[in-house]
């Protein structure tokens, strides 16, 4: 009897290693029974939020003359047309005119009793006065060709909406509901986008200033120290990674300079004033292959964002940006300065890989707007689940590196003090990392040889080097 006990032990533990096998078989290549979407691009539709929907139709309205078109219908009817004798409680303004004709009001109804609505008795339209006044435009939904209503105004963006329950796209979207989601929605319908919706920009993205300088920059007079003093703090603070205060204390315990970590941060500001304009207009000369991904960084506790626009192929930064918050504008921003760098823009050739916020969908419908049409093709998860994933994770594992590059110069910062330092410390990283950093891709050479920079061989020449080199451009500029 006691010799079957340890026989039957062991006959349950290699049936319990079979099944543990056989379990991780069936998890890895067996795809769950899972209903999908027709797009297949989501699983439930809570998650439709961060979908970007296509361009609606924009329709303009035809100009007519309400004179002519009276003088038409005395034509045609040997009378005149009789102008509105209002019997409401709401007659209509005097200064509403059709947006359609220009009809005085004496031939408006007020068509809701009050409620906004008109209706033109010359041409036969039927308009909103906050509608017209603010959008003379009329934007169609590009599923049922049905006008979009105003829903919301943001600072930055007004929200317009299908509101056609008959919508194609509204649709599809109930029918994916299951029994329990459709039970939800009839309850809570504002946990759902099932309708259609546009992000109609206030903003004109492409008027901003891309290449504003930092602001409280002190001169290069150097009255106390030297230039090589200044290249030595850049050294320090840049390429090893220190806090302004440990640059200040290996100055004096290492080279015997007595500099505070004010004076330090002045020089960085300085460099970062200078270096910028050299950085931003140097030739990069970029691929097809180009990589998005925004991290995260704190300002006086509060978390802010940096965003980063690489060319995955030559590794170089072409596009970066500050923010206060991760909305589409710094988005919008670093892409123009990414595409900068193209001599041609390269259009529907360009890859350009990010991962699945909606910012970058709905930057690319901007760009769209102004004859820069491309894809983005979004990486989602840290799992190749899907063909595009298995293409295109190469790019995102890139984009991921800078960001592990960039937090190692950010943490020893403890945060920063104001947005100008950010974008100071932003500013001299993307310098240091495009023009002096060695990289295994180069052979530990930078990935942007300048020949001036070649002559010199330690750091904070180089650093002097690059400023001198930016100084030069600045006056040419000028001069231009």
């Amino acid at each position: 009897m006691y010799t079957i006990i340890p026989l039957l032990l062991a006959h349950i533990q290699e049936l319990n290693k079979q099944i543990s096998f056989l379990f991780k078989f069936i998890v890895k290549n067996i795809p769950l029974n899972i209903e999908k979407s027709k797009d297949n691009s989501l699983f439930s539709p809570k998650y439709n939020k961060l979908k970007v929907d296509k361009l609606p139709t924009i329709h303009v309205p035809e100009k007519k003359d309400y004179k002519q078109l009276l003088e038409l219908y005395l034509k045609e009817h040997n009378k005149p047309l009789k102008p509105i004798k209002s019997r409401g409680k709401n007659p209509v303004p005097e200064d509403v005119h059709c947006p359609c004709c220009n009809a005085p009001h004496d031939y408006i109804y007020d068509n809701t009793g009050g409620r906004g609505q008109f209706w033109c008795k010359v041409c036969d339209t039927h308009f909103n006065r906050q509608n017209y006044v603010d959008n003379p435009i009329e934007l169609h939904c590009p599923h049922c060709s049905g006008a979009l209503s105003l829903e919301k105004k943001r600072k930055l963006f007004n929200i317009h909406k299908c509101r056609n329950n008959n919508c194609s796209y509204y649709q599809s979207s109930l029918k994916s509901l299951s029994k329990e989601q459709l039970e939800e929605y009839k309850s809570n319908p504002e946990k759902f986008k099932l309708h259609y919706i546009y992000r109609e920009f206030k903003i004109n993205f492409f008027k901003i200033d891309l290449y504003s300088l930092p602001k409280h920059a002190s001169s290069l007079i150097f009255r106390k120290f030297s230039p090589h003093v200044m290249g030595l703090c850049l050294t320090y603070l840049v390429n090893c990674g220190m806090s302004t205060r440990a640059t200040s204390r290996v100055m004096h315990e290492v080279h015997g300079v007595k500099i505070s970590h004010t004076q330090i941060a002045n020089y960085a500001t300085t460099a970062a004033y200078c270096v910028k304009p050299f950085v931003d207009s140097f030739d990069y000369k970029p691929t097809n292959y180009l990589a998005a991904d925004e991290t995260y960084t704190k300002v006086k506790g509060i978390k802010h964002y940096v965003w980063f626009i690489m060319d995955a192929i030559r590794k170089s930064i072409i596009g970066y940006r500050t923010s206060d918050s991760r909305d589409t504008v710094p988005c919008i921003l670093a892409m123009r300065m990414a595409f900068d760098k193209f001599k041609k823009f390269p259009g529907k050739a360009l890859k350009f890989v990010a991962d699945g916020f909606t910012a970058y969908q709905l930057a690319r419908q901007q760009f769209a707007l102004h004859d820069m049409d491309f894809d983005v093709t979004q990486v989602t998860g840290l799992t190749n689940d899907d063909e595009v994933s298995k293409e295109y994770r190469w790019l995102k594992q890139n984009i991921e590196r800078l960001n592990r590059t960039f937090k190692f110069s950010y943490r020893v910062t403890n945060g920063y003090g104001s947005n100008e330092g950010a974008s100071t410390h932003l500013a001299l990283f993307v310098a240091y990392y495009n023009f002096l950093r060695p990289h295994p891709y180069n052979y530990w050479r930078p990935l942007n040889e300048v020949k001036e920079l070649e002559k010199a061989e330690l750091m904070p020449a180089k650093w002097q080097i690059l400023i001198e080199l930016s100084q030069q451009l600045i006056i040419n500029q000028q001069k231009t």
